[in-house]
């Protein structure tokens, strides 16, 4: 046997941390808490949804009110131009059929379609998407 003392290995020790399961993530708390809890971020988020459903509302109804208001000018342009013309009233239920009601139906569905959307995006927000 030598004099030299035998090289022993380092010991091997396993480090295991705190189970997943018991682990809060980090980070902020969730928005839904914060908006039920109303506090001012809370009320941020729910003011931004306010917001754009107000903005999609007013673009939906100025559309409309443009579409309406020039209703008038629309039946009094038969007479005006023509003259001689008996009734403008074929001429209204064309204008209103044909033209007035398709850009109606136009109008709800973009406005719905972007309700939808805020809402989708908002609870994508909520949610944590």
């Amino acid at each position: 046997m030598s004099a030299e003392p035998a090289k022993q290995q380092p010991r091997r020790e396993v480090v295991t941390g705190v189970p997943r399961a018991g682990r809060k993530p980090p980070g902020h708390a969730p928005a839904r808490s914060e908006i039920s809890e109303q506090t001012p971020i809370g009320g941020v988020y729910v003011r931004s949804l306010m917001r754009s459903q107000l903005r999609a509302a007013l673009a939906a109804l100025g559309t409309l009110a443009l579409l309406v208001g020039t209703l008038p000018l629309l039946f009094a342009l038969p007479t005006e131009v023509l003259g001689f013309l008996p009734s403008p009233l074929p001429f209204v239920w064309v204008a209103l059929g044909v033209v007035v009601y398709p850009v109606m139906w136009g109008v709800a569905r973009w406005y719905v379609r972007r309700a939808e959307r805020n809402e989708r995006d908002f609870a994508g927000l909520v949610e944590g998407r």
